[in-house]
């Protein structure tokens, strides 16, 4: 099995990762229609990029979107507080259980845009807005009891709102109603859940955001156990450029664009390895 694990990163890491993905494409590697992964997993800003690759989105088109005025997007950011209030929260907390629900409070007392307000730029960002017949897993966190929540096309929830709660930053967007239960950015348990692709022969990760917050397992050790079970695991970040285009605020519309074409760049550095990685689960 061949996974393709799509992590946390704000409005410039989808940027970011569709320009990967598409210069992946165009050196003769597309994983959204030729070469297409038997699992995807997406977690916040890589719900959206996910949500589209299982869909088989033509990557060249995905692309351009991101080049094109955000027009219908919201600007945010995080202030200082925000931050402090997130270093705050993994400083106090002992476990991934216990950092969930004090930010899930957080996520709950926060005045934000309405959520009908941001569903409508969710669902402008997909073009396919029904469940992909591929095999895709997009994570969110109750926000009231800091569990985490897998949404895929069994579990009852719309495409769109599966991917609004994974992208329902704490304290910045609002949280996300499905079945009563109101949701959070996957990101808050973990900004890849590469534990969902266990058993995978090659993962590629797409991690825009590699840093883990308080006691969120390192990504490194987490790499490390899928290697240990005899996964294959490539994880690729931003590089220098893409980190410059991308600036300090993750969630800057304008940066999009430029993530988008750092991300293209930065794939001619990675696709030797990739097509091995790719190669070797087809051979296995």
């Amino acid at each position: 099995m061949k996974a393709l694990v799509l992590g946390g990163g704000g409005v410039t890491g989808v940027g970011w990762m569709f320009g990967v993905l598409a210069g992946l494409a165009e050196a003769g590697l597309d994983l959204s229609r030729g070469q297409p992964p038997d699992l995807v997993v997406g977690t916040s800003a890589g719900s959206v990029v996910g949500a589209q690759v299982a869909s088989g989105v033509d990557l060249e088109e995905a692309y351009a979107r991101q080049l094109a005025a955000p027009s219908r997007e919201i600007g945010a950011g995080f202030g200082l507080g925000m931050i402090a209030r997130y270093a705050w929260a993994g400083i106090r907390s002992r476990s991934v259980d216990q950092l969930a629900r004090r930010i899930g409070q957080l996520a709950l007392a926060a005045k934000t845009v309405p959520e009908a307000e941001r569903r409508a730029v969710i669902a402008s960002r997909l073009p396919e807005q029904q469940w992909p017949e591929r095999r895709l897993l997009l994570t969110a966190v109750d926000a009231e009891n800091g569990e985490l929540k897998v949404f895929d096309r069994q579990s009852g929830a719309a495409l769109v709102d599966a991917v609004a709660a994974s992208c329902a930053v704490p304290g910045v967007w609002p949280t996300v109603t499905i079945g009563g239960r109101r949701y959070m950015d996957g990101g808050v348990r973990s900004g890849t859940h590469l534990d969902l692709v266990t058993g995978a022969k090659a993962v590629l990760a797409l991690v825009p955001l590699p840093r883990t917050l308080g006691p969120v397992p390192p990504l490194a050790s987490q790499v490390q156990t899928l290697e240990r079970g005899g996964s294959a695991v490539l994880v690729v970040s931003p590089g220098a450029a893409a980190l410059r285009a991308i600036g300090r605020n993750v969630l800057d519309p304008a940066k999009r664009a430029g993530a988008a074409k750092a991300g293209r760049a930065q794939a001619a550095v990675i696709t030797e390895r990739v097509k091995q990685l790719w190669m070797s689960a087809s051979h296995s």
